[in-house]
């Protein structure tokens, strides 16, 4: 046990953990040079597209120093504040974190984030610093300000080039003489922390777990806490490119077990695995349950694919611990799920990631965020619905979650985030210089105003120079009403949004013209409204495909004209009662990007 090393590579997004991680496989000869590609742990297609990390992925290496043999379990984690909860879990499995800096960008407001989680899990940080090979380097700068946040000594900062590999055996080095060893007991009852799961078609649900005591061999009756059923380990081993069979695994190892598990609920993230002979008396304390930003409703768009959508939602649970799902129904799109996600960004891949691994073609409701309505028989009601929203006469005040933002840009554009914020409705609560050339921000903000686009026009404004971190804060009292779509008078509840009073008119006048430019013209004009309660607050107008029924007129008296004009009038009116106005998927799509 002593010579075994878990570690993983925190950093903000884009700062070349996947690059590092590469070349440490390299090295340490984990891959053979035919399996050598960029970003070789990123098995998405989705992940390499997009050129970021979604998912924590696991592998062991092998390295020998000075005539001993370790073993070094790495766990490379996302970047982007979307996916922050799979960096805590692997920062539960770990003894210790590289903390990646740009050399050309610095320390940004996600590094200091998981860095902080990585301070409470009690890990022992190296920090490195990235990219030292690019021309804009700024080496010293950079390694100052990791002073200046970590509180090291100049000489315990690495060095390296992720892309070039320069200063990746100091790295290694590193982490073999400051990381600690796991620091177990081989005799005690077995204690495993589950901190990831994948469903194979073929074997079931396959558990990814880290010892911290005892060891588990294949055969053994197992015991999962969570839910108190027993199961054999049919197959345990560790975690190389691909799954490596092995008799046992032992305390401070990483590895996976396959028991034949086919449902999703019966295996849990952060679950403790034990013996059913030999049961341990307590549960690893993992990691928090998680608490979902943004909602929306997604519905199969053929409804008899609505048992299939819940398998697939199964299915991507157990891959993605922080999508949260129950079921819902809706007047317009029939079945579908109310979904919980960690912002805009995790929204976008679970909806592409049901296309491309399920096949599941879906619509999307409005996101919105979960807010407190208070009525005037003093009930406190959660509202995650628009269409669970109350009606205004029984409403005392609602409540809406708040959050403490931080972002981290050049003073040049200071006023410019400033002037985003108090727009957004957010408090500036004051600035820090971290150095002469970069300022970090604090606020306090709606949750609701940061949902759609606030990070794109951040990044707009500051030229893609700021970085943008959040955290939870409380919920304060706010004017909210709801805000219906109604198309003929009818109300569209899946485009309904809970939104401030003083911005409803606006988005309601933005969302009726870019409905009218989506929505296909029809017989009988269609008209497109936005309401608050029973006051209408916008309209557009769609008017109606006319063919020309005087044509066949020509000279004569003008009432055989009018005539004929009326009788079309008659039949158009009788149209618009029963005729139906179907909604493109675009329509959904086009209000999640309406630009302020």
């Amino acid at each position: 046990m002593k010579n075994i090393r878990n570690f993983c590579i925190i950093a903000h997004i884009d700062h070349g953990k996947s690059t590092l991680a590469d070349r440490l496989l390299e090295v340490t000869k984990t891959i053979t040079a035919r399996q050598m590609m960029n970003q070789v742990l990123d098995d998405m297609d989705l992940e390499r597209e997009k050129g970021i990390t979604i998912k924590s992925h696991a592998i062991q290496m092998k390295y020998k120093q000075d005539g001993e043999d370790y073993i070094l379990n790495l766990i490379d984690t996302p970047g982007h504040v979307d996916f922050s909860y799979e960096v805590s879990r692997a920062i539960a499995s770990c003894e210790g974190a590289l903390l990646l800096v740009d050399a050309s960008q610095g320390i940004q407001a996600q590094t200091i984030s998981n860095l902080y989680l990585a301070i409470d899990n009690n890990l022992e940080i190296i920090p490195v610093v990235n990219k030292i090979d690019m021309e804009g380097a700024m080496v010293e700068e950079t390694m100052d300000q990791i002073v200046d946040l970590v509180g090291c000594k100049r000489e315990d900062i690495m060095l390296a080039s992720g892309k070039t590999g320069k200063g990746v055996d100091e790295i290694l080095r590193a982490i073999i003489a400051r990381i600690p060893a796991p620091n177990g007991k081989e005799e005690a009852p077995l204690q495993a922390l589950i901190f990831d799961s994948v469903f194979n078609s073929f074997r079931g649900i396959i558990a990814y777990f880290r010892v911290f005591n005892g060891e588990i061999k294949k055969g053994d009756k197992i015991k999962f806490f969570n839910t108190g059923q027993d199961y054999i380990a049919e197959e345990v081993g560790v975690l190389l490119l691909e799954k490596s069979p092995r008799e046992i695994i032992k305390t401070g190892d990483v590895g996976y077990v396959i028991t034949g598990i086919k449902e999703s609920k019966e295996i849990k993230v952060g679950d403790t695995i034990t013996l059913s002979a030999r049961p341990t008396d307590e549960v690893i304390k993992g990691f928090e349950e998680v608490k979902p930003m943004v909602f929306a409703g997604i519905y199969p768009i053929d409804t008899d694919d609505y048992e299939d959508m819940r398998d697939a939602l199964d299915r991507l649970k157990l891959n993605d611990a922080s999508l949260t799902y129950e079921p819902e129904s809706s007047v317009a799109l029939g079945f579908g799920f109310r979904c919980g996600f960690l912002g805009m960004l995790h929204l976008e891949i679970i909806q592409e990631r049901l296309d491309r691994e399920f096949n599941m073609n879906v619509i999307t409701t409005v996101p919105n965020v979960s807010f407190f309505a208070y009525t005037t028989r003093g009930e406190k009601l959660m509202i995650n619905n628009p269409t669970d929203f109350p009606d205004p006469t029984m409403i005392d005040h609602v409540e809406e979650p708040w959050i403490k933002a931080t972002t981290i840009c050049k003073p040049e554009y200071i006023g410019a985030i400033i002037n985003l914020c108090i727009y957004k409705r957010g408090i500036f609560k004051g600035q820090t210089y971290l150095t002469p050339s970069r300022v970090e921000l604090a606020f306090e903000l709606p949750l609701t105003e940061i949902v759609f686009d606030f990070y794109d026009k951040l990044k707009s404004i500051t030229r893609g120079y700021a970085s943008f971190d959040y955290h939870p804060l409380d919920f304060r009292e706010s004017d909210l009403v709801k805000l219906d779509i109604k198309l003929n008078g009818e109300n569209v509840d899946a485009l309904s949004a809970l939104i401030h009073r003083v911005r409803a008119e606006e988005f309601g006048r933005k969302i009726c013209v870019k409905l009218k430019e989506l929505l296909p013209r029809q017989q009988f004009v269609i008209a497109i409204q936005a309401a608050i309660g029973q006051k209408i607050v916008a309209r557009e107008t769609i008017s109606a495909l006319r063919k020309d029924v005087t044509a066949k007129c020509y000279g004569g008296d003008i009432s055989r004209k009018r005539k004929l004009l009326e009788k079309q009038k008659e039949g158009k009116k009788r149209m618009k009662q029963v005729g139906n106005v179907e909604i493109p998927q675009s329509a959904f799509l086009a209000v999640l990007k309406i630009d302020d």
